[in-house]
């Protein structure tokens, strides 16, 4: 699952709007505003969310379970070299 506070984080890291990232992912500015404004994991259509979670990877952006390793614990996320610039 992905965290309203993981997606802010991604689009920050990725510096586009709500609008750019709801193109992406071929659904609504609402269905994004309507995402970031959950508490905790982000609720919604499961289509939907699966279309901004592949956007997002797609973009380069690596979402960090709460379960992934790391030194402190907890979620996150991590920009990498995007999908269509990856040796294939």
């Amino acid at each position: 699952m992905i965290t309203a506070n993981q997606l802010r984080a991604a689009r920050a890291l990725l510096g586009i709007d709500q609008k750019t990232l709801a193109d992406m992912a071929g659904v609504s500015v609402p269905t994004i505003q309507r995402m970031e404004a959950s508490t905790g994991d982000v609720r919604g259509i499961v289509d939907s969310l699966m279309k901004v979670i592949n956007a997002l990877d797609h973009a380069g952006v690596e979402l960090i379970g709460e379960q992934a390793r790391s030194d402190s614990g907890g979620r996150g996320v991590r920009l990498r070299q995007p999908a269509s610039s990856r040796p294939g």
